[in-house]
């Protein structure tokens, strides 16, 4: 993915955010770290899986930020498997990490690891997913995740033609049957998204523009463990059975991941959707997405898939750098949100990204323009 991993700025972004001193939290870097080179100190870096494109980037992102400024950097992936991760942190712990960047797989199941790194005065920067249920937890970087499901919420209007491009409200006037996915009920995220896109939707679905014709409506019901590709695709495979063997249609679907978004499109087209069916059209509905990947963003271009919500991981990744940068010179990191990321222990200070909404006209603006993917992978829809 070396399209995605240029340095953008990182001198600018290591300059932002460095105020204040003497640390606190669960750890401050410690005077050791303080007075250290970087070249002396080591950041242990836990991502939970390598099956997403978008994971890999990260650690990747991350991994060479830091070390472009100076920092030794231990990259571990657990594969999705918690009992791996927590071995891999405690490991970086043993081994003398002197601060964590940690994306949880489940964010209730660190707590005694950072129990020991609060013990060894090692800082802990949450990176993307909140890690709950424990106050040794310094820092969180992420992007605005209440207002990523506002606008996977608004996306799915959009493309239906309730709303205009530009917000206003649109012609269509429905009713449309649209069906909700969410995230992983152990991603503090998940429930971000489905709340922002619920409180988005709702309006429409209790005027009836918009029809949930399962009738599943509760995150519990729309929950997709690990957010797995598969395993989206067998729930609308079982949805267009259930609730659309009366010949009736599927208009959009919600949907918070692009590798669900193309589960749920596989299950669509293997049901007929899709340009034509015998030479009668049946399109297909509306699809959302997040993360910009690149098989989404080529389905997209191809007018498969309706949008994603793009955040930039190599933004992503500067604050996470310019936090970790804060603590190990003794200072602290500046937060431009302490109010919304309760992690049911404390509150925990973070700084947030906005997002960009996707589709198709324009890609070449949002993506291809500003380095993320080149035309040509957006072309093969796949990465260099």
């Amino acid at each position: 993915m070396s399209s995605k991993l240029r340095m953008t700025a990182l001198g600018a972004a290591l300059a932002v955010g460095l105020v204040g001193c003497g640390g606190g939290g669960a750890g401050s870097g410690g005077s050791d770290a303080a007075d250290a080179a970087p070249e002396d100190l080591t950041i242990g870096v836990a991502m939970p899986t390598q099956t997403s494109e978008r994971w890999i980037a990260d650690g990747n992102n991350v991994k060479e930020q830091l070390e472009a400024a100076g920092y030794q950097v231990d990259l571990q992936y657990a594969n999705d498997d918690i009992p791996t991760q927590s071995q891999q942190i405690d490991q970086m712990i043993t081994e003398g990490a002197d601060l964590l960047v940690v994306a949880a797989i489940d964010g209730t199941a660190l707590s005694s690891q950072l129990q020991a790194a609060a013990d060894a005065n090692i800082p802990v920067i949450s990176y993307d997913r909140l890690i709950r249920d424990t106050e040794n937890v310094d820092f969180y970087v992420s992007f605005d995740n209440y207002k990523v499901g506002v606008a996977q919420g608004t996306a799915l209007l959009t493309g239906l033609g309730v709303l205009n491009p530009d917000g206003s409200q649109g012609t269509a006037t429905g009713p449309f049957n649209v069906e909700l996915f969410a995230g992983s009920l152990d991603d503090n995220n998940a429930h971000f998204f489905w709340q922002g896109a619920m409180d988005t939707i709702q309006p429409h679905i209790d005027s009836g523009v918009l029809v949930v014709k399962s009738g599943q409506t509760d995150i519990e019901q729309a929950a997709t463990l690990r957010w797995q590709q598969e395993t989206a695709q067998k729930r609308m495979e079982d949805l267009l059975t259930s609730s659309y063997n009366d010949g009736s249609k599927v208009n959009g679907v919600l949907s918070p991941y692009d590798g669900l978004s193309r589960g749920i499109i596989t299950a669509l087209q293997n049901a007929g959707y899709g340009p034509t069916i015998d030479a009668q059209p049946n399109p297909m509905p509306i699809v959302t997405g997040q993360d910009a990947e690149i098989a989404s963003v080529k389905l997209i271009a191809d007018g498969v898939q309706s949008s994603t919500v793009f955040k930039d991981t190599r933004l992503l990744a500067e604050q996470a750098v310019t936090a970790a940068t804060a603590y190990l010179e003794g200072n602290e990191p500046e937060a431009n949100d302490t109010e919304t990321y309760d992690n049911g222990v404390k509150v925990v200070p973070s700084y947030l990204l906005p997002v960009v909404t996707v589709y198709q006209d324009n890609i070449q603006a949002e993506l291809i323009d500003t380095g993320y993917w080149t035309a040509d992978e957006v072309a093969k829809g796949q990465s260099d």
